[in-house]
């Protein structure tokens, strides 16, 4: 369908090299874009970028902590100078630290800080300029479930998360007449290697599902759909809004 195609648009992912980020980043290729990814792991990102290539899509890569302002912009204007342009930005990068509330360090709270919610600003500020040049853009944030609950020794996850559903709202407010929508995902749990230390404890485990009206966590291909739609035309009157990808756990 004409509305979700995505062929001739340029996509850049932070966190693209695994987990969702990694599902995120293939769901765009699927649907006809080129795919820019960055993770810290140069290994994983090729073989995202062989993934990419196998939907005949160009694909670009770049290993990089999203701290790193100074390389990340040295692979913003590698893309555009070879694309021409930057129509989707997708912030996935993600890190986490769970710890009691009264265990949390100051290095804990700035490392989480830092790359959930941080480089959300710092990578946009990159693009959006050529977003605004182009006269239209796509952003897409990653929140979580714990941008609106909250849940035991995650309490730096869940500030960073909220913080990111914030900061969606005001970029959304703000370029809004640039042409550039910006929205966020908020998944549930997902199995991933981030949340492989909650599902090792099945009494854990056991009390996620419970708490999930469809039974099972989330898959990767589960964010597939909502992507591809606030990448695409389809959601050109959206934006400012997080949309959780649950299983129905806020619902209930």
């Amino acid at each position: 369908m004409k509305l979700f195609d995505l062929t001739g648009k340029t996509a850049l992912v932070t966190g693209g090299g695994r987990g969702l980020g990694r599902g995120v980043a293939l769901a765009l290729a699927e649907a006809g874009a080129d795919v820019a990814v960055t993770s810290r792991t140069a290994d994983e990102l090729k073989t995202v970028c062989q993934e990419i290539e196998g939907f005949s899509r160009k694909s670009f890569y770049q290993d990089l902590d999203v701290r790193d302002v100074d390389t990340m912009k040295m692979f913003v204007e590698r893309i555009v100078e070879e694309q021409g342009h930057i129509d989707i930005l997708v912030n996935a990068a993600g890190v986490n630290v769970r710890r009691p509330f009264l265990e949390i360090k100051a290095e804990d709270w700035d490392f989480v800080m830092d790359i959930n919610l941080r480089s959300v600003l710092l990578t946009s500020q990159l693009v959006i300029p050529h977003m605004v040049t182009n006269g239209k853009g796509k952003i897409i944030n990653f929140a979580s479930l714990t941008s609106e609950i909250g849940l035991k020794d995650m309490a730096i996850y869940g500030a960073s998360k909220g913080g990111v559903s914030q900061i969606t709202k005001a970029m959304a407010v703000e370029f809004a007449e640039a042409g550039i929508q910006v929205n966020a995902i908020g998944p549930g749990y997902y199995s991933t290697k981030m949340t492989k230390p909650v599902f090792e404890d099945e009494a854990r485990r056991q009390w996620l599902i419970s708490r999930i009206p469809m039974r099972r966590t989330g898959e990767e291909s589960d964010l597939a759909g909502v992507s591809i739609f606030l990448a695409s035309s389809a959601s050109d009157y959206i934006t400012g809004q997080t949309i959780y990808v649950d299983g129905g756990w806020l619902a209930s």
